[in-house]
């Protein structure tokens, strides 16, 4: 499931498997764990494990008052904070008409609250002319990003943060606002996340959502948090933003260890992200794997 803003690290924003699943999953025939074997899988099997255990994923215990609606192929999450999501993992060859059909009745059901939504396309999905549908409908298509997944055990989990700054866990309301009012610093209040849906969600499951700020002194320069999608084998990074004066000193990748750690210890053997192009190169430096695009297609009432 998607929750608020993706990692956009420091900046002011279905193929078929060729291996195993013993493969896919970094082990030896043995089942003896191989982060090395991991990198003689290409992107296509990566791929493959991000389709089946990330797309459409649904929490075990969703934020009070979040709705999960299915219609058809796709799935709707409604009722977290000021958006909702339409999400799936294969539309297949699905006809023209039936496509706009389906985007239609999603189009409707958001215009009954009313509340906007992402359509979340992948830059592998089905059919070819998706795209000129969502358009002809009407959703307007924001900043591409790419999929990046890295297996932990190919990162360095030794990165702290340079001196003078603390990492620290947090999850009280007044540290969430603090959150808010650094990263409308960053982006303007109309990109901050809102303390309140970060509060809610930790509030139904603080085991599946870590966070996690950078302070020097009394001020948090950075932040990110990560989720533990239940039933999967990833931790997924979000947040990542830093101030301005505060960038190039190595906060982030120290952010990334740690988060990194805390997956270790939540028994998960891949991270993943969903990189701006100004964070990609940053992130395959430290060993992640570009492996699909996703784009954002927004309707709006």
């Amino acid at each position: 499931m998607v929750f608020l803003r993706r990692e956009p690290v420091q900046v002011a924003r279905r193929a078929t498997p060729c291996v195993s699943a013993a493969m896919v999953a970094g082990k030896d025939t043995n089942g003896k764990g191989s982060s090395a074997y991991l990198f003689a899988v290409d992107e296509t099997a990566l791929l493959a494990v991000y389709n089946a255990q990330l797309r459409a994923h649904i929490a075990e215990h969703p934020p009070e008052g979040v709705l999960v609606e299915r219609d058809g192929p796709v799935t709707r999450f409604l009722g977290f904070g000021s958006q909702g999501w339409v999400e799936y993992h294969d539309l297949g060859e699905i006809e023209e008409d039936a496509l706009d059909a389906l985007i239609a009745r999603q189009i409707e059901r958001f215009a009954q609250i009313p509340q906007r939504f992402e359509w979340k396309l992948h830059g592998h999905d089905r059919p070819a002319f998706l795209v000129d549908r969502l358009l002809a409908a009407g959703l307007a298509p924001e900043e591409q990003e790419t999929v990046v997944i890295a297996a932990i055990a190919d990162l360095d989990l030794t990165t702290q943060p340079p001196e003078g700054v603390r990492l620290r866990e947090v999850h009280e309301r007044a540290d969430l606002d603090r959150i808010e009012r650094m990263e409308a610093e960053v982006w303007g209040d109309g990109g901050a996340t809102r303390a309140a849906d970060l509060e809610r969600e930790h509030a139904a499951d603080p085991e599946q959502l870590r966070i996690v700020v950078a302070e020097a002194g009394d001020a948090i320069v950075s932040a990110g948090w990560i989720r533990f999608p239940t039933g999967t084998e990833f931790g997924t990074l979000w947040g990542g933003s830093t101030l301005a004066a505060w960038r190039g000193r190595g906060i982030y990748r120290s952010l990334v260890a740690h988060r990194a750690r805390l997956a270790v210890e939540n028994g998960r053997r891949y991270l993943e992200v969903d990189a701006s192009d100004d964070s990609r190169p940053i992130l395959e430096r430290l060993g992640f794997r570009p492996i699909t695009t996703t784009t954002p297609y927004i309707w709006s009432p």
